[in-house]
């Protein structure tokens, strides 16, 4: 069930943290990989020399989601390096993290480009190479449905894109295209130090978590793995949440 020698994924925001997870779990599983950042090329390199480790082959680019060029000559490399894609992860995210009264119209703008819209130009781009059979996957927070401290911006941008990924799914579902979104709780990444208040965030995920640990991005990739095996060939246009519990708490 987990055999997907020869696919194809692209993993966007993938050298580091859980996009980077992502990669290197389905490498392990016979899947090719595009690794793409925007910045860490170094990190990008890395993660492309682990995922070659695993006996995979390995594409990156970079290239800024939130720029429709950039993403269309993305695929360009794509298509001509391997000629498909069945895979799609829209991982990379970014955001001003400032109270909703100290958010301007580019603070808005730019997390609703790279968290949401960019799942839509990403998935148009990706169709044409896309056989029946594959799968999209949107990777969000609890910040979508919760309201989190400094985080309007990024949440609300969440909260789209989980939206997207339903109308994504009533579209796609009859090409025989799987979508949904993978919510994650709180994940000690580099992304979470960004945060002012990151050791109160991880105590509070901590002490509330009835597992009893934080979420790893292991643990994110092992249900993206699970998403694109046959197992989860009925799973569609939902919100899979990865927390150890955390959100049932009252």
């Amino acid at each position: 069930m987990f055999d997907l020698q020869g696919k194809v994924a692209l993993v966007t925001g993938s050298s580091r943290g859980i996009g980077k997870a992502i990669s290197l779990r389905l490498a392990e599983n016979g899947v090719n990989i595009v690794v793409n950042y925007v910045r860490h090329r170094r990190d990008a390199e890395e993660t492309a020399a682990l995922i070659e480790g695993k006996g995979a082959r390995c594409l990156v680019v970079k290239a800024n989601v939130a720029n429709d060029e950039d993403v269309k000559e993305m695929f360009a490399l794509i298509k001509q390096e391997y000629g498909r894609v069945d895979f799609l992860v829209s991982n990379a995210a970014s955001g001003v993290l400032k109270p909703a009264m100290e958010l301007d119209a580019r603070h808005w703008n730019w997390a609703m480009d790279i968290n949401a819209r960019s799942l839509l130009t990403l998935a148009q781009q990706a169709l044409p190479l896309m056989p029946a059979g594959g799968r999209i996957m949107a990777v969000s927070s609890l910040g979508s449905v919760r309201a989190v401290e400094n985080y309007t911006a990024v949440g609300a941008s969440k909260a789209a894109l989980e939206s997207l990924v339903r109308h994504l799914a009533v579209e796609l579902g009859p090409k025989g295209i799987l979508v949904n979104t993978i919510s994650a709780g709180a994940v000690d990444t580099e992304a979470l130090k960004k945060f002012p208040n990151r050791q109160q965030i991880l105590d509070t995920a901590l002490a509330r978590t009835p597992m009893g640990r934080l979420t790893t991005p292991e643990d994110v990739a092992d249900v993206a793995l699970f998403l694109c095996s046959q197992l989860a060939n009925m799973i569609h246009g939902q919100t899979v949440v990865v927390d150890g519990g955390y959100s049932i708490r009252a």
